[in-house]
């Protein structure tokens, strides 16, 4: 019996090249067609994970109407700030930058950031001039990172584009909530549908094996003692190694989207979800928080952009009802 002619190749190119995020706070690159004049998304900080017994309201389930155990990931969502709006026209060339402006009384902490206006004034008056041309209209939001125990005071700055068909009454809702703060349940509501976009755990410098699943080489096949690495890497014809071959290099810290994750609860009582002792690496909840169904990609501390779901399913069942949410330790006592 003679060697195979052909396998599948070991990992997928899918998100090739794979290299290092750029900054970890997530660029969003599309957004959903929502009908609904509001935010597309909101940025929350990844708490921690737990799990709740949900009831099952798949009447076809072979676990219908009973307690079926689900992990969850808990999301700490502190109010966000609008310091802005940025409209957009629509050119050959795809978008480009109208104009933008600045709210008054800008939080001070934003100076971390960026570089303030000195005499910040909000001109209404300059998005009025250009109505005519205006195709998208976008929020320029800040986090406040100060409100909740992370060891930081540098917000993130964030644009998020606002929803709806008509563009009179996206200027509108833009310009009613300029300089004001907004809070999860401005955005979304429980049972809705989401994607969660965030950069994922570093993973460092890695190797073949670990960031490709190759094969460990044995015996004859060996090179001088050593079998973790690919035996071939391509052949005389042509004179170059293909970018396809799997090669050791950076793994993780890359953003990826997850699709169709599920808002459980949102809440505005930590202790209803924070464990004993606070959630390992965060600490507790002092804010809003979200619960969503599965896990969340990158680290405890991380931003997490939560937007309006791109390829929303059917709701076939509604809202599942939460019966119970684990507050045991992770401490591992």
């Amino acid at each position: 019996m003679g060697m195979k002619r052909n396998r599948p190749r070991r990992g997928s190119l899918a998100f090739s090249p794979r290299k290092r995020a750029k900054r970890p706070v997530p660029k969003i690159r599309s957004w959903p067609n929502d009908e609904k004049v509001r935010l597309q998304a909101f940025p929350v900080y990844k708490a921690g994970t737990t799990h709740a017994l949900v009831k099952e309201n798949n009447p076809k389930s072979p676990n219908a109407e009973q307690d079926v155990f689900t992990p969850v990931t808990v999301l700490e969502a502190p109010d966000i700030t609008v310091a802005g709006i940025r409209v957009y026209e629509k050119t050959t060339k795809g978008l480009k930058t109208l104009t933008e402006v600045w709210a008054e009384n800008l939080d001070k902490e934003l100076n971390r950031k960026i570089t303030t206006p000195k005499e910040p004034k909000a001109n209404i008056e300059k998005l009025d001039e250009v109505a005519d041309k205006i195709a998208e209209v976008r929020a320029i939001v800040h986090t406040n990172p100060k409100n909740t125990n992370l060891p930081k005071k540098k917000p993130e700055i964030i644009e998020i584009r606002i929803g709806g068909n008509n563009i009179s009454e996206k200027l509108a809702y833009a310009k009613e909530i300029l300089g004001k703060t907004l809070s999860i349940n401005d955005v979304f509501t429980d049972g809705e549908f989401i994607d969660t976009i965030a950069i994922t755990k570093g993973k460092g410098f890695q190797g073949p094996v670990k960031r490709w699943g190759i094969k460990i080489q044995f015996g004859k096949h060996r090179n001088k003692g050593v079998g973790r690495h690919t035996g071939s890497i391509g052949p005389w014809t042509p004179k170059r190694v293909m970018w396809t071959v799997p090669m050791a290099g950076q793994m993780g810290y890359h953003q990826r989207t997850e699709y169709n994750k599920r808002i459980l609860k949102i809440g505005n009582n930590g202790e209803e979800i924070v464990p004993k002792g606070g959630f390992l690496h965060y600490g507790d909840v002092k804010n809003n928080y979200v619960l969503v169904k599965g896990s969340v990609q990158g680290p405890a501390k991380r931003m997490v952009v939560l937007r309006g779901a791109i390829r929303c399913p059917e709701d076939r069942f509604g809202l599942p009802e939460i019966t119970y949410i684990s507050k045991e330790s992770k401490q591992g006592n």
